[in-house]
């Protein structure tokens, strides 16, 4: 290898680095658009067999039936918002959840009267937990973050709105004329797979979301009712919050059954704890448990299975990889990608063993 070529492949090197350098930087600055585009290919994916019922059953023109199903869309979010959101920030500020000292303080209360009733057992918890160096770790930092996240997209609400509403209608009415466009700049010899890949992902990844939604939904509902069949305070935001930790696969559920254990004992300050701190904190644990189980069970199985077609295991395999990879991000992101990578590989290499095995039901 000459110096020339040495030289010549460093400086490809170089440009190559600060083309990617500079796309980070691109892409850091528009994310805000990137998060809208993200939503609207999600709530078109959603909203397409919604538009196809409107067309075929009800003889809906295309751009009216697209109205249509983004009207039920921001109906339902506005409906949220305005039913479910103010009660949300009541009853945050009545547990102290944005403000990470209350919490710390009166989980810290919390924590002394569980050690003194188990002390009178000759349990001594607090020594355990200094010993373990465990409440130096503990950073309740994520509870404020998450209502704050939330509360920061409703601030945003009117734009993010506006834009995520103007980009859905576009990718649902003239969805056959980005098909078009999309086959012109394809390569012909890989034109009919790509096609073909494009259509199952779309289709899967629907179902997958509705799935989703779906199943938070039914979890969300479910907390709830376990939380006010037991009188625990500020109830539809634990359901909430906990709801949302479900979609972390397999931690999230965890995180949210001790989190709710914690909450209803905060919200119980001031009671006896042997008489009703404790008991409430009981039945609570065993009602969210009992929800894991029916989602488990029942929620989970239909959508892994039925939806994306993969088995329950692999599934928890493939979760687990992404979550050892890439952390939480990758736990949520895995199945998604995956059930995509499984569709292109079975297009691309359907004679390969492995392959075969993996994508047979898709």
């Amino acid at each position: 290898m000459t110096s020339k070529e040495i030289s010549g492949g460093i400086i490809r090197a170089v440009l190559t680095l600060t083309a990617l350098v500079l796309l980070l930087f691109v892409l850091s600055k528009i994310s805000t658009i990137i998060v809208y585009l993200l939503v609207s290919v999600v709530i078109a994916l959603i909203g397409n067999p919604i538009v196809e019922f409107l067309k075929k059953r009800l003889k809906f023109k295309n751009t009216l039936a697209v109205i249509t199903t983004l009207l039920l869309f921001i109906g339902l979010i506005i409906g949220f918002v305005m039913m479910f959101v103010p009660l949300i920030i009541s009853q945050s500020h009545n547990l102290s959840l944005l403000d990470t000292n209350s919490i710390q303080k009166n989980f810290n209360t919390v924590l002394l009267q569980v050690n003194t009733y188990l002390a009178n057992h000759n349990i001594d918890i607090l020594a355990l937990m200094e010993k373990a160096d465990l409440t130096s770790k503990l950073n309740f930092n994520f509870l404020p973050t998450i209502l704050n996240s939330v509360f920061g997209v409703i601030s945003n609400f009117g734009m993010g709105l506006a834009s995520v509403s103007f980009i859905s209608f576009f990718l649902l009415k003239d969805k056959i004329r980005f098909q078009y466009i999309f086959r012109k700049v394809l390569p012909d010899n890989h034109e009919e797979k790509i096609l073909t890949s494009v259509e199952k992902i779309n289709h899967l990844l629907a179902r997958y979301f509705s799935g989703i939604l779906l199943q938070l939904f039914i979890v969300f509902i479910l907390y709830f009712i376990v939380l006010l069949i037991f009188g625990v305070k500020s109830a539809f935001t634990i359901a909430f919050i906990c709801a949302i930790l479900n979609i972390i696969p397999y931690i999230g559920p965890l995180i949210g059954t001790v989190l709710a254990v914690i909450l209803t004992m905060m919200g119980l300050l001031g009671t006896d704890f042997r008489t009703e701190i404790l008991p409430t904190s009981l039945y609570v644990l065993i009602g969210f448990t009992i929800v894991q189980m029916i989602d488990n069970n029942v929620s989970q199985p239909i959508i892994f299975s039925n939806s994306i077609k993969s088995h329950p295991l692999e599934i928890f395999l493939i979760t687990l990889i992404s979550g050892f990879l890439f952390g939480i991000t990758g736990m949520i992101l895995a199945i998604p990608t995956y059930t995509v990578l499984k569709v292109i590989a079975k297009e691309f290499l359907p004679e390969n063993k492995v392959v075969k095995i993996l994508t047979k039901d898709i």
